[in-house]
């Protein structure tokens, strides 16, 4: 049992309140996934910049050596700012996203990659949803929208690393309730072709087979529909690129999800409670996914 939160905002006067909305949503779900909690948040890309999420192994991993080391990679042709709270970054880049991670590669393991793009930022850590929350601030943050997990661990460890969303390429991210009971033999697969995993997790080889077609030339979704033929299970995912949402149950639709729909926003969570301090809830239109289809929401 895990919980699933997206939000896209469609009204610009909201974006302000990103974080207000998305911050309770999470929260209420807590229950649902004790374990550890992620969250994608969406703002617009500042021109010509790259974003790349970081986390450190752990406090003895000074921030201030990796923003000096940096610095002196880019002989100061490129501007590189590194916003930092506690075990979590950000980093923004003048430079192109490829070149970017590049210079990163010599400082890992001591910095991961939770997350890159151009309109992401990746937040995740142990720990209930509430805890979270607090401790990096989300209902102050802005952005047109945002994608969150409360995870109660099945079948891999309970670290951040294991924590959702995964992001398989850029701006894109998946989250997951439910289990595939062929992961291993798709991952296999996928390894044979050349792909990378940074987790045993189940829902890491469902986002990087999304990911793997995308690259290929399917759109989102199209990628989705064949990942919903080839990974068999009980799920309900929620994926972001950045731009649009989806959501999709198994043909069985055996893993709870609610959406509700205004001129304002869409919002989709695991059980209703976490839409409930939506604004102007009592007006919108909610219902539950059906079985097997996808339901695709665009700026």
């Amino acid at each position: 049992m895990c919980g699933i939160v997206g939000l896209l905002v469609l009204d610009p006067a909201l974006e302000t309140s990103l974080g207000a909305m998305v911050a309770p949503m999470v929260s209420a779900l807590g229950t649902r996934g004790p374990d550890s909690t992620g969250i994608a948040l969406y703002s617009s890309p500042e021109e010509g910049r790259c974003r790349v999420s970081l986390r450190r192994a752990g406090p003895e991993q000074s921030w201030d050596a990796l923003r000096s080391a940096l610095a002196a990679q880019s002989d100061g042709d490129l501007e590189v700012t590194l916003r930092c709270e506690g075990d979590v970054g950000l980093l923004s880049s003048g430079g192109s996203l490829d070149a970017t991670l590049a210079n990163l590669g010599p400082l890992v393991p001591d910095f991961k990659v939770t997350g890159y793009g151009h309109a992401v930022e990746v937040i995740k850590d142990v720990g209930d949803g509430a805890n979270l929350c607090l401790r990096y601030h989300i209902g102050e943050r802005r952005g047109y929208m945002a994608l969150g997990h409360t995870r109660m661990a099945t079948e891999s460890a309970v670290t951040w690393a294991h924590s959702h969303p995964f992001v398989p390429a850029p701006d894109m991210c998946i989250v997951h309730n439910g289990s595939f009971s062929n992961h291993v033999t798709v991952r296999r697969r996928l390894e044979a072709e050349g792909v990378v995993f940074d987790s045993d997790n189940d829902s890491e080889v469902a986002a990087r087979y999304l990911a793997k077609r995308m690259a290929e030339g399917d759109d989102l979704e199209q990628a989705v529909r064949w990942m919903t033929k080839e990974l068999d299970g009980f799920f309900t995912l929620g994926i972001t690129t950045a731009d649009s949402l989806v959501v999709v149950r198994d043909d069985f639709a055996c893993k709870p999800a609610v959406i509700a729909e205004t001129d304002r926003y869409v919002a989709v969570a695991s059980e209703y409670r976490a839409l409930a301090t939506l604004p102007g809830i009592e007006k919108a239109k909610v219902f539950e996914p059906g079985p097997g289809e996808i339901y695709l929401w665009t700026r």
